[in-house]
């Protein structure tokens, strides 16, 4: 379990991360990639849930071909956490935008 971010702490959190929106409709922030092809696609998908499983944290997308849509916040508090940042931030670190 994680705990909600802060006002001040989200506000930090977020500036530290790339491109990264706030959900207009509720706590979470989310993130269209887009790939060469939908093999390019698929590894990042691959590789994002390797290191979720690993943090026994799962992010919502969808992969239409080249893109994919992400969508991180965290059910168990019902909102931002830590969790979302770690991995937001671990996904910013395997894309080139």
């Amino acid at each position: 379990m994680s705990d909600l971010l802060d006002r001040n702490r989200r506000r930090v959190a977020l500036a530290g991360l790339s491109g990264w929106r706030v959900q207009n409709d509720r706590d979470a922030i989310e993130k269209s990639f887009t790939f060469k092809d939908f093999n390019a696609a698929f590894a990042f998908i691959t590789r994002v849930a390797l290191k979720a499983e690993a943090m026994n944290h799962h992010p919502e997308w969808r992969n239409t071909y080249n893109r994919v849509d992400m969508v991180l916040t965290s059910h168990d508090v019902a909102g931002l956490s830590e969790r979302d940042i770690a991995l937001a931030g671990f996904i910013d670190s395997i894309t080139v935008d």
